[in-house]
């Protein structure tokens, strides 16, 4: 069975830096999407940034410039790289892996359990 494991995160200052890992395990579709979502305490979960298996990229407003997202598709594993942090980035950043066959228009969809980091001032 597929799962998505995250590690990274931790406690910095504004304007630190962390870098998020999300390894995968099992097998998925060559055709896939993954992400990186945060939540805040009273706040619905939001996008981070999330990467095509083409390649196409996509950022939150509020991390452009700051955030890198990548992968390693021979690690089967992908990344965040989070400079200029801020306290408003505080949340529980969490994986998801979106995956679907060609000949099947129903994704699968997989969340790992998430990984906190905490920005102080």
């Amino acid at each position: 069975q597929v799962q998505l494991v995250e590690s990274g995160g931790g406690l910095v200052h504004a304007g630190g830096s962390l870098r998020l890992s999300c390894a995968v395990s099992g097998q998925i579709y060559s055709i896939n999407t993954m992400g990186w979502y945060r939540q805040a305490p009273g706040n619905q979960r939001e996008l981070v940034a999330t990467i095509t298996s083409s390649g196409t990229i996509v950022y939150a407003d509020s991390v452009k410039g700051r955030f890198t997202i990548s992968k390693d598709n021979a690690k089967n594993t992908v990344y965040l790289q989070m400079n200029s942090l801020k306290p408003e980035d505080t949340a529980v950043y969490s994986c998801k892996l979106v995956s679907r066959s060609s000949y099947i228009v129903v994704p699968d969809v997989y969340w790992g359990q998430g990984t906190q980091v905490t920005v102080s001032s």
